[in-house]
């Protein structure tokens, strides 16, 4: 099973989504990442935080949702429309939740804060995450209303 985390730039939330889920995921799961208006390149402060973290990012990169290298079946858009970004709407037949997460990238102040935005970030992707991989995945693929009633559950973790 694919699972896309999509945000607009593919360079920060959506990639330390990949980074994690692929991390964690069990055999037969694999994440990707891809932004509506990729950036082109990845944020250096997501990617040396997944550095300390221990987590692999070689080979990732900004990639635009025309250009994905396999066909999600589900869906997972991370944008923060609450803070009035536009979220993008992936069309075709998948299984679409939104985790929405304030965009760490975007946060000025003391180097404190910002790197307390992106801990912040990190943490709630992750927990959503490990919440999602805790669910008895083989049985939600063959229901899935349920298994969206419980992505989007998942969605109002905070960490």
């Amino acid at each position: 099973m694919n699972v896309l985390f999509l945000c607009t730039g593919n360079s920060c939330r959506s990639l330390i989504g990949e980074a994690v889920f692929n991390h964690l995921a069990p055999a037969g799961w694999r994440a990707i990442s891809a932004g509506s208006q990729p950036t082109g390149k990845l944020n250096e402060r997501a990617l040396a935080l997944l550095a300390a973290k221990g987590i692999a990012t070689e080979g990732y990169y900004s990639k635009s949702w025309d250009a994905l290298p396999v066909t999600p079946d589900i869906v997972v858009t991370v944008c923060a429309s609450a803070a009035g970004e536009t979220c993008p709407a992936y069309p075709g037949p998948v299984l679409r939740t939104h985790w929405g997460v304030e965009d760490p990238s975007h946060v000025v102040g003391a180097e404190e804060e910002i790197a307390a935005a992106f801990e912040s970030a990190y943490a709630i992707l992750r927990a959503r995450i490990e919440a999602f991989l805790a669910l008895p995945l083989g049985e939600l693929a063959a229901d899935r209303a349920r298994f969206k009633t419980e992505l989007d559950r998942i969605g109002s973790i905070l960490a």
